[in-house]
């Protein structure tokens, strides 16, 4: 009986441990489109636009993405993608993310982190910095076109991040 509990279970744990980590990186792997690891994450597709053909990622969750141009796609607002959108993956959250701005109000917004609740609300989350701007988890279900277009000019969103104090709700 000793020889079980100090041989047998740690190896059969071990064991099990490394085939669930096996079966997870495969899912990666297998993945053939940012819009498939997007889901296997609990993330809507369309969070990147159409035409997305070359990214990467690595174990950590870090992706990179690049688009052909920099483009606009309308939603209930209108995000901007630059040509190169990063961030770190993880499940229901896409947050040190770079790349993807939100118009409000005539002011263009960097988003830090979008999130959907676990289990599903039926909303996802931006963050802007200043506030955590809510949407239907619907509009975003399949990518959108995207139109050419140049970099927004940040300067006044970013002036007005910079200046408000930031605040987390739970």
């Amino acid at each position: 009986m000793q020889f079980l509990r100090r041989f047998v279970f740690p190896v059969f744990a071990l064991f099990v441990f490394s085939l669930i980590s096996s079966m997870a990186a495969s899912n990666e792997a297998s993945a053939s489109s940012i819009y498939d690891v997007l889901k296997i994450h609990g993330l809507p597709m369309g969070l990147l636009p159409k035409g997305v053909k070359n990214f990467s990622l690595d174990n950590s969750g870090k992706f990179e993405v690049h688009l052909d141009q920099a483009c606009n796609a309308k939603f209930e607002n209108e995000l901007h993608y630059d040509m190169n959108v990063t961030g770190t993956l993880s499940y229901g959250q896409i947050d040190g993310l770079s790349g993807i701005s939100a118009q409000d109000l005539f002011l263009w917004f960097p988003v830090k982190e979008i999130r959907v609740d676990i289990p599903s609300s039926g909303l996802i989350y931006f963050d802007v910095g200043v506030v955590s701007k809510q949407f239907s988890l619907s509009s975003f279900e399949t990518p959108r076109d995207c139109l050419a277009a140049p970099v927004p000019d940040l300067r006044d969103g970013r002036h007005v991040v910079e200046s408000v104090p930031e605040v987390k709700y739970s």
